[in-house]
């Protein structure tokens, strides 16, 4: 498929130089795999991965300042946005608004793997419960 959704002479590069870090060690243990904060990227956006075998386990309830896509990479998910609950399964996002309430946890069977991209050069969150 080809695309051209916009005329490529008419935006300049940003200036931003390419850049690489890492976000998780594959061989680390725990629920919380890493993150990467955007400004070490020189990015607008924080990364972080997350995975367990745990069925039922997952982040507590909290909230960002600044909107949240998470990708199941692994495994199935339960998602509480707000009063809204999604189940979302390998190869689908899910979307959490700014300054709505959210959590999620491992539907199982098998490992959960997520990757939570974070609207902003910084991971900032208040945590509920």
């Amino acid at each position: 498929m080809t695309r051209e959704d916009f005329d490529v002479n008419s935006v300049r590069p940003s200036g931003s130089a390419p850049a690489q870090a890492t976000l998780f060690d594959p061989g680390a243990e725990g629920p919380w795999r890493g993150s990467l904060p955007g400004d070490t990227l020189g990015a607008p956006v924080t990364v972080l991965a997350y995975g367990t075998n745990r069925t039922g386990e997952g982040p507590r309830l909290h909230v960002h300042p600044y909107d949240e896509v998470f990708v199941v990479i692994e495994g199935r998910a339960r998602f509480f946005v707000g009063d809204t609950v999604l189940d979302a399964t390998a190869g689908q996002a899910v979307f959490g608004p700014a300054n709505i309430p959210h959590r999620f946890e491992n539907l199982g069977p098998g490992r959960l793997q997520t990757i939570d991209v974070h609207h902003s050069p910084h991971w900032i969150q208040t945590d509920l419960d």
